[in-house]
């Protein structure tokens, strides 16, 4: 009997597979995008319209076109005109499913980017009965944001040309062939909110569908539409940006700019806000406000419902009523949202609120914040932030009251949180240097808790600038590329504040600068960040005293032989033109900085950063017309004088002033003794006398 053999389970999956028809496997295709769509809707159980598949063909004519678009391969913009105006001929009809493809979609957003307003009212006309489910999909979600900022502009244009539409669907066909939508582009919009609004709760909390609902109310609201590559604006977050930078999709003209919109959309947000609290409890809308998804969008809401409801009813479902006593819920409510990470960004939000009114600020702040100042501030990632927006939002004897707590503390409570102390910072100098003095002393314990105030040279090291922007383990000097992190940003700006607050970290920056070695000094002159510390150190005060004219020499001195080397650097030509003003009553410095510029003129020359320096600092008439350039040098001191005041004067001027005033007086002596006679010794003696004790005065 002959014994079959057991087949093998590679080689009967490869027999299956070769028996399974082209059409099933199309089907299986079709049914994976399918579920793919459905998990994206607000209730997956429903069924929804499959808008089909691009197939190979198309996909391979798409791809290249969206290539193309992106390397801007065009000689003029009549090229690249055509071209959009071919392509979109070939898309139409098949919008839907171009937007709902991950790589059509990025097409769709290019093509939505350099299309004319005939063309984007048809691509917004086109997806009309469909924005629900395309809000709600992955990758569409991103066209209709780059085509809603688009929409907003063309809104504003037909606002402002006051146009005559009608408000039929009718379509008539122009010479070019295009299809002309004769509706206006205001009421295409309210049709687009109307199929929203049943879905406005289902889209608060939804990964895709929030923020496109982010965006409609920055619209309608006429508020500021943000940059999509910004990472932590107001509808951007820093996941996002990073994702929207590697698709290479830039933002045109129309981002990072408010538009005017209809009187109409006043409705559009008051449906908008009626729909978000519809059979809502407090209970829910709490919850939403800790929702990492949902909570941004409740900020806005809360920003834009003092428009039309003066009630704040959403205010109200979250927070209590003004005039309530403390309440052991809302009590809980709050310490959730000082000590959890999405709740205090909710409620930073809703203080910061330019439409927010004071009374409600000043409730929370008073039953549930004031007698925890300290403590609020001592959490540097939740409570602190809070503070900050107090500063911004309080009335002056509440700030006040804030900072006589905080700044005793201040050299404890800026650990992690630079932000902190720039806002305190902020906060002293709205109410004209409160406790200045203070603060200073505060900042200079925690930066440099050794610098000498009475003798700074003594013990001099570069600690200040190492505790402030920690210069160890940073991208300086990196020769790969400079790329400064965020957080060299953050640390840079600081100091830089920290410079305009008072001269004394100016000078403290000095020393430090004297600490360094040369090579490292430089290093942060090629800084893409550092090297703003040194542009802003370099100020020349009014009524300089003497030291202080020293170390501005001493300072000089460090950039010796540097000269060439900063002008043909993108970041080292900006301080080369900074010296320019620093050297003000400086003149021999002045001539060596333009005299090590001519030594090397070719190199300089031949670098696009060397120009702008040899332009700025006047080099042909230092080379042709020495008079000419010395008598610009002038020029500067005396405009330095007549914007700043008259400056302190030098000994050897005063000198100078006195041997004037003592000629003009025997001139006068002299003249009057021709007008009178010799016989007039009395007179004369006594002239004499008073010369003598003048001069001894002196």
């Amino acid at each position: 009997m002959a014994v079959k053999g057991k087949s093998r389970g590679r080689r009967a999956l490869k027999k299956e597979s070769e028996t399974k028809s082209e059409d099933d496997i199309k089907k299986s295709e079709i049914l994976s995008e399918e579920e793919e769509v459905e998990a994206t809707l607000p209730n997956p159980s429903e069924k929804t319209t499959f808008f089909g598949l691009v197939d190979s063909n198309e996909l391979d004519y798409f791809k290249q076109a969206e290539s193309t678009l992106n390397i801007n391969a065009f000689e003029s913009d009549e090229e690249r005109i055509g071209f959009i105006r071919s392509v979109l001929e070939e898309a139409k009809g098949k919008e839907l499913k171009l937007v709902t493809n991950q790589i059509c979609s990025k097409l769709m957003e290019r093509l939505i980017l350099f299309a004319s307003d005939k063309q984007l009212k048809s691509i917004f006309n086109s997806f009309l009965n469909h924005y629900v489910a395309l809000a709600h999909h992955k990758y569409s979600s991103h066209v209709l944001e780059t085509l809603f900022v688009r929409v907003a502009a063309l809104l504003e244009k037909e606002l402002v040309q006051n146009e005559q539409f009608n408000d039929g669907d009718e379509e008539e066909v122009d010479d070019d062939g295009e299809e002309i939508i004769q509706a206006s582009m205001e009421s295409l919009f309210i049709k687009m909110l109307n199929e929203f609004k049943p879905h406005i709760q289902t889209m608060i909390d939804h990964q895709y569908a929030s923020h496109t609902l982010r965006l409609i109310i920055l619209i309608i609201s006429a508020k500021e539409l943000p940059s999509s590559t910004i990472s932590n604006s107001t509808l951007r977050s820093k996941k996002s940006k990073i994702a929207r930078k590697m698709i290479e999709i830039k933002d045109n003209q129309d981002f990072n700019r408010s538009f005017q919109v209809p009187s109409s959309f006043k409705n559009e947000i008051k449906s908008i806000c009626y729909e978000a609290r519809k059979n809502q409890d407090t209970k829910k809308m709490r919850a939403l406000a800790v929702h990492k998804i949902a909570s941004p969008v409740l900020q806005l809401l809360i920003q834009v419902e003092g428009i039309v409801d003066k009630e704040r009813e959403i205010w109200h479902l979250i927070f209590n009523k003004e005039n309530s006593e403390r309440d052991s819920s809302e009590e809980a409510f709050i310490e959730y949202l000082l000590s959890d990470p999405v709740g205090s960004h909710f409620l930073e939000a809703v203080i910061k609120n330019d439409g927010a009114r004071l009374k409600y600020i000043e409730r929370l702040y008073k039953l549930y914040m004031k007698d925890r100042i300290l403590k609020l501030s001592n959490r540097s990632n939740t409570g602190a932030y809070i503070i900050q927006a107090l500063l911004l939002k309080l009335k002056p004897v509440e700030i006040e009251h804030i900072l006589d707590i905080v700044i005793p503390e201040l050299s404890n409570l800026i650990n992690t949180n630079l932000e902190f102390g720039s806002r305190i910072i902020d906060a002293s100098k709205s109410r004209s240097g409160y406790r200045k003095e203070e603060i200073i002393e505060q900042l200079f314990l925690k930066f440099a808790p050794n610098y000498n105030f009475k003798d700074p040279q003594v013990n001099t090291t570069s600690e200040f600038l190492e505790n402030t922007l920690q210069l160890t383990g940073s991208t300086l000097g990196n020769t790969k590329g400079d790329w400064p992190t965020a957080e060299e940003r953050r640390r840079a700006l600081f100091l830089q504040k920290l410079m305009e607050y008072d001269s004394r970290f100016i000078v403290c920056t000095w020393y430090n600068f004297f600490a360094l070695p040369v090579e490292k000094l430089i290093q942060i002159c090629f800084h893409g960040v550092f090297s703003h510390i040194i542009e802003k150190s370099l100020v020349v005060e009014q009524n300089e005293s003497k030291p202080t004219s020293i170390l501005r020499k001493r300072l000089l001195n460090l950039f010796q032989n540097q000269i060439v080397n900063l002008s043909c650097n993108s970041y080292g030509s900006h301080i080369v033109d900074t010296l320019w003003n620093f050297t003000i009553f400086l003149p021999m410095y002045k001539d060596r900085i333009a005299t090590e510029l001519l030594s090397e003129s070719h190199k300089v020359k031949e670098s696009t950063y060397g120009r702008l320096v040899w332009k700025n600092w006047s080099m042909e008439l230092f080379i042709r017309k020495k008079y000419d350039w010395k008598a610009l040098v002038k020029q500067q001191e005396q405009e330095f004088i007549g914007e700043e005041g008259q400056r302190e004067k030098k000994p050897i001027e005063l000198k100078m002033e006195r041997l004037a005033q003592e000629k003009k007086s025997k001139e006068e002596y002299e003249s009057k003794r021709r007008l009178y006679g010799d016989n007039d010794e009395d007179e004369h003696d006594s002239f004499q006398k008073r010369q003598k004790i003048r001069g001894r005065r002196r």
